[in-house]
């Protein structure tokens, strides 16, 4: 089987190019059974070619082609791997420590590591399995949780080497008193063996890394610091998609004559950084790429080189125009919480918004101090700020008063982690000899926890570090203001979602405490580790307090952005937090686009995409979207921070009957 993984920051295009080569490779290689995976827990396969997908691979329809699709739905794929042998992890772990099986089973259902990464391995091992496909293409989540999918089998090893050790208590004592165990362990032998598989998958001639980027700048530095991190794991990048570049721009355009230049530059930055690797090229049409026959050409276009045209055409074309009259002039928002977190589809510009909006806050509260921080795992504030920002909070553009951090939320939870780790030791060192054994042994236990977080744990403990900014705020109570930089979607919904599960892993902590409550140094732990269980329920009940949080959506005017946005928003909802209006970012204006046809192409789907999102939220004063006109350049320093936010605009209601129904209209149409 021939396996291709395309990974590249959000928002690059991942999903158009993995999907556009799925379907070129079906039809290149008729006779041959191709794959389409989706990992990323924020799926828009379905979006993009226009069909329903379920919980197993369906046929997508093609010409002269054998083409399936498949977004994997990790925590049934998981709670399936888990069934076939969760009553023997049961026995095994209720017979080897003092847990209960009513407290070792939400660990077994949703609470394991990197479940959703895991998931993907599994399935693409299932795959491997069943020589069913002769093609698998691997559409993965956005780059810093792609980086953890080729971590997870040394992540689930650490699992595995918790329940070997759980059902060891019996090995452990025989050993040290001279009996003889007789436990045996099957399915952890085959857990091992499917792991040692995925691994050496990865590592095969027959896989391929794809990377897809773009020629802005932000997009080619992240590529570097992903190749450097996939270095380390052994996997090296065999080919790069330079996606959405301009040769030729339109007559006196100058967003495409700077993404021409911008193009050129990429080439030549690719070539220097990526000897080894095969350049293809995507051209920026102007419009999205949906449907299998559109998707088909476009992918002859990129693997092949062949010439392309955009023929796909956005509803209600010309319906929608009286939008940018529309359009009135704001100011910034004005926060109003002390605590901020934007949220949005990987590459519509989170960052930016964030760093746009401490900026402003800066600017109209002089009196307040601001830190944004990113807990994203592929930062880029340091692009926008232009300096070196670390996991230390830094003072950015010359002012005080404005800090940034790109917070190492793994080592912020390590640092924990080994200091409660290292309390433990101490306080179960120079035991008697048959005591020793068995406290040596749930030392070993309390120690293998640690090592099994559930997915989101450290991500929690850069959240403690962001409320800890809070309240060391300068000039005193309610004067600081703290703005985070999230993860794209799917893995943001996570960490919104993680304290219960926290919850869940401390008591077992605390019950593998429990009975050496005597020991001052385990006292010591125990009561640090309840005093993280209290910071988690205020975590809790402060994510939903409309009065210290507010979720900010960003979005662009796209088709594929705003139907995420659409889920994104169900399941805020769902989870009670406060929102924002959301914020519609780089919105091409009639001036920009100057009869350029790639332009006034990209306008008119932008157009459509804002017809249906009015439609949609409403026309409350807190749901008029935000509109961010395209900034020109890339945003980075303080001049070019200064003129972004020099421009805001709202979109107001129509102010009579006629304009009300031709809206309406317009949207039911999309």
């Amino acid at each position: 089987m021939q396996l291709s993984f395309f990974i590249g920051k959000g928002g690059v295009g991942k999903t158009t190019i993995s999907s556009a080569f799925a379907v070129h490779s079906a039809l290149r290689h008729p006779r041959e059974e191709v794959l389409l995976v989706s990992t990323d827990p924020a799926h828009s396969l379905g979006d993009i070619f226009q069909l329903g997908f379920g919980d197993s691979p369906r046929r997508i329809p093609t010409n002269n082609g054998k083409l399936s699709g498949w977004q994997i739905n990790a925590e049934k794929l998981f709670g399936k791997f888990l069934d076939k042998h969760r009553e023997a992890v049961f026995s095994l772990l209720e017979s080897g420590t003092i847990f209960s099986r009513r407290e070792i089973e939400p660990l077994l259902s949703t609470h394991l590591p990197g479940m959703a990464e895991m998931g993907a391995l599994i399935a693409i091992h299932d795959l491997l399995q069943s020589q069913k496909y002769d093609r698998l293409v691997v559409d993965t989540a956005p780059l810093g949780h792609t980086l953890r999918l080729f971590e997870m089998p040394e992540h689930f090893l650490r699992f595995l080497d918790f329940l070997d050790l759980a059902g060891g208590r019996d090995a452990t004592l025989a050993a040290s008193f001279g009996g003889k165990a007789q436990i045996s362990h099957v399915f952890l032998q085959e857990w091992r063996r499917m792991v040692e598989d995925v691994q050496n998958v990865l590592r095969a001639p027959a896989s391929r890394l794809v990377l897809v980027t773009t020629p802005e700048n932000f997009a080619l530095q992240e590529s570097v610091r992903a190749a450097n991190s996939l270095a380390q794991a052994g996997l090296e990048i065999a080919e790069i998609v330079l996606n959405r570049v301009v040769h030729k721009p339109g007559k006196r355009c100058q967003r495409c004559s700077r993404t021409r230049e911008m193009t050129r530059k990429a080439e030549v930055f690719l070539e220097k950084h990526f000897p080894k690797a095969a350049i293809f090229q995507g051209e920026d049409t102007g419009a999205p790429i949906l449907g299998t026959k559109e998707l088909g050409r476009y992918g002859a276009h990129v693997f092949a080189r062949k010439k392309f045209a955009a023929r796909s055409q956005p509803p209600c074309k010309g319906d929608l125009k009286d939008i940018e009259k529309r359009l009135r002039h704001c100011a910034w928002p004005i926060l109003g919480v002390p605590l901020a977190l934007t949220i949005g589809k990987g590459g519509v510009g989170k960052t930016t918004i964030s760093s746009a909006l401490a900026f402003a806050q800066r600017q109209q509260l002089p009196l307040k101090s601001v830190t944004i921080c990113s807990t994203d795992p592929a930062p880029s504030l340091d692009d926008i700020f232009q300096q070196p920002i670390g996991n230390q909070v830094t003072p950015v553009l010359g002012d005080s008063r404005l800090r940034a951090a790109e917070l190492d939320s793994v080592a912020e939870f390590q640092r924990w982690s080994e200091r409660i780790k290292k309390t433990i030791e101490q306080a179960f060192s120079g035991e008697r000899r048959g005591i020793h054994v068995d406290m040596s042994f749930d030392r070993q236990i309390f120690s293998a926890l640690l090592d099994i977080v559930p997915p989101g744990v450290d991500e929690i403990f850069s959240i403690f570090r962001i409320l800890d900014l809070l309240e060391s705020g300068t000039g005193g109570q309610n004067t600081s203001l703290v703005i985070i930089d999230m993860a794209p979607t799917g893995h943001a919904l996570e960490l919104l979602r993680m304290p219960d599960r926290m919850l869940l892993w401390s008591r077992l902590l605390l019950k593998a405490l429990a009975e050496h409550r005597s020991l001052p140094l385990a006292q010591d732990a125990a009561v640090e580790i309840a005093s993280l269980g209290q910071r988690v329920r205020a975590l809790a009940r402060m994510l939903r307090d409309p009065r210290q949080v507010l979720l900010v959506p960003v979005m662009l005017a796209e088709p594929l952005p705003d139907r995420e946005t659409e889920r994104l928003l169900d399941a805020l909802k769902e989870l009670g937090t406060s929102t924002s209006p959301v914020f519609v970012n780089r919105v091409l204006f009639g001036r920009d686009v100057k009869g350029c046809p790639r332009c006034t192409r990209a306008r008119e789907w932008q157009l459509a995409t804002l017809g249906n999102l009015e439609e949609r939220l409403g026309g409350g004063p807190g749901e008029r979207p935000w509109i961010v006109r395209n900034f020109p350049e890339e945003v980075a320093g303080a001049d070019r921070l200064q003129s972004f936010t020099h421009e805001l605009w709202q979109l107001q209601r129509p102010t009579n009957v006629n304009e009300m129904r031709r809206s309406k209209a317009a949207a039911k149409k999309h």
